[in-house]
């Protein structure tokens, strides 16, 4: 009996060291079939890609006015500062800043960058690209219009003063800079091409690509490259550009066209949309004397249904907003942009009150018209009666600077900056004037605490849904769209189509 038991325990034994040898050996091939797995995807990375610009102008970012342009120019030049994805500044070539007093800012500079050529970045470098931007007709002339005088202390010291305050100035210093040393011995003109100090560099420029690949000398050591190579081919058109990137030969175009879908159609490539620049909004004239009573601004919002606008007007090819800060910035969060309309609380608040209003319009801009012709339909179920009246583009601009209208249709191209004085600042286009909204941006101006920021615009946010002087409309749609065979963290804005590029391969 004791034979056959211990009989019974040697087979078990031999069957579990069967089994775990099996299982040993399986495991073993999984683990060399993972590894052959990586070996052969990291053999098969790809660390090229191709882009595209359309009717290119320059290679010197100061002088181009081309958005693509400007959008390739980042990963040559670099600014003082930068913004992140949602829109915050960061230090890029300025290690620090500082506002000395309303209209004095201290900007500490990187001690370790290298242009393209092995030169220093040094403070003549800043004052340099100032003073070529105020003396030129330049994109980025409108940053320094209001800089007085630029002071060097030292190589990487710099004291920059202003004509006047202005709030959040350091969202200014977002332009590129170039080296003062790389022009003293040859004119300043459009047939240069500059050194940059950023992650890449141009190796080759013809008529027909560019070339760019790593900068050696970029200061940033802790980030690796994936990129290698990149190419940019250049059109005549932006036919030709949608055309090679429908057909697969550019990877990443950026478009702020409506239509992009009829010129490239739906399949091979990821898109990511988001609110563009272009705000569109109704000022209403607070010295009018219907529109200087709340309850009459809060009825004409509650009755516009801005969905309805941009689908009938706009195709669904705009976002509806409900505040000018309303495109991803990280001071403002955004709320539900439709929810203001309510028809019902617009009649109570009027309460059978018969209101006749003009709703001014530039007549060239024929989508305007009928989004105020929309907008006079809707007031028209309230018993709100709109004469619409079509400014030529010179009258246009007299009655936004006179103030001499009801209601006003108009649009602005956002700037980077959160300052927002146009729309509730001293002499803001809608006459509008709150002690406490001073008061507020009073207080935003000198301080750089975050969670304060967030919770003074949270209460500007209140009071502009809360008095009216303003409705904000919509936004545009800015599209990025990705070749399907690009890989990496793609996470773009309207300012930077090429943040985590880093990391990217095919």
């Amino acid at each position: 009996m004791k034979s056959n038991f211990f009989k019974y325990v040697f087979a078990i034994f031999a069957v579990g060291i069967m089994i775990f040898a099996i299982y040993k050996i399986k495991t073993e091939e999984e683990k060399k079939e993972q590894e052959q797995t990586q070996v052969s995807v990291q053999e098969e990375k790809v660390t090229e890609i191709t882009l595209g610009v359309a009717a290119f102008d320059s290679t010197n970012p100061i002088f181009s006015k081309n958005k693509n342009v400007q959008d390739i120019s980042r990963l040559i030049y670099e600014p003082l500062i930068n913004l992140s994805s949602d829109y915050k500044a960061e230090p890029c070539l300025a290690e620090e800043w500082a506002k000395q007093n309303g209209t004095t800012y201290i900007i500490k500079l990187k001690d370790n960058v290298r242009w393209a050529n092995g030169e220093k970045f040094i403070a003549d470098d800043v004052k340099f690209t100032i003073e070529q931007l105020k003396n030129m007709d330049s994109l980025y002339s409108s940053n320094v219009q209001n800089i007085a005088n630029v002071e060097i202390t030292d190589d990487y010291t710099l004291k920059i003063f202003l004509n006047k305050e202005e709030p959040f100035f350091e969202y200014n210093l977002t332009f590129p800079i170039l080296s003062s040393l790389f022009y003293q011995d040859q004119d300043f003109n459009d047939g240069i091409v500059p050194v940059g100090t950023g992650m890449y560099k141009y190796t080759d420029v013809q008529s027909t690509h560019l070339t760019l690949q790593p900068n050696e000398n970029w200061w940033d050591t802790k980030t690796e490259l994936t990129l290698q190579k990149i190419t940019v081919n250049l059109y005549s058109s932006l036919g030709e550009l949608y055309n090679s990137f429908k057909m697969g030969n550019i990877d990443v175009i950026d478009t702020q066209n409506s239509n992009l879908q009829e010129y490239i159609g739906s399949i091979g490539y990821a898109k990511k949309e988001m609110k563009g620049r272009e705000h569109d909004f109704i000022a209403l004239n607070m010295q009018n004397q219907i529109l200087s009573r709340k309850e009459v601004r809060k009825a004409i919002a509650y009755s516009i249904d801005k969905a309805n606008i941009v689908a009938n007007v706009y195709n669904n090819q705009y976002y509806t907003s409900s505040f000018p800060l309303d495109y991803g910035t990280w001071i403002y969060q955004a709320e539900d942009a439709s929810a203001g309309y309510n028809p019902d609380q617009a009649k109570q608040l009027l309460n059978s009150q018969k209101i006749q209003l003009n709703l001014s319009v530039k007549a060239s801009d024929r989508a305007r018209v009928l989004a105020a012709q929309n907008i006079q339909a809707q007031l028209a179920n309230l018993g709100i009666k709109i004469n619409i009246v079509e400014l030529t583009d010179e009258q246009y601009f007299s009655t936004i600077n006179t103030k001499n209208y009801d209601m006003l249709l108009c649009s602005v191209n956002l700037s980077y900056s959160p300052n927002i004085e146009t729309f509730l600042g001293k002499n803001n286009m809608a006459n509008y004037v709150n002690d406490e909204v001073n008061t507020i941006l009073d207080e935003v101006k000198n301080t750089t605490d975050e969670n304060t920021l967030k919770e003074r615009y949270k209460r500007l946010a209140e009071i502009y849904k809360e008095d009216v002087p303003y409705i904000s409309l919509y936004n545009n749609k800015f599209t990025v769209c990705f070749h399907s065979n690009l890989k990496g963290d793609t996470n773009p804005n309207w300012y930077n189509v090429f943040y985590n590029i880093a990391g990217w391969y095919k």
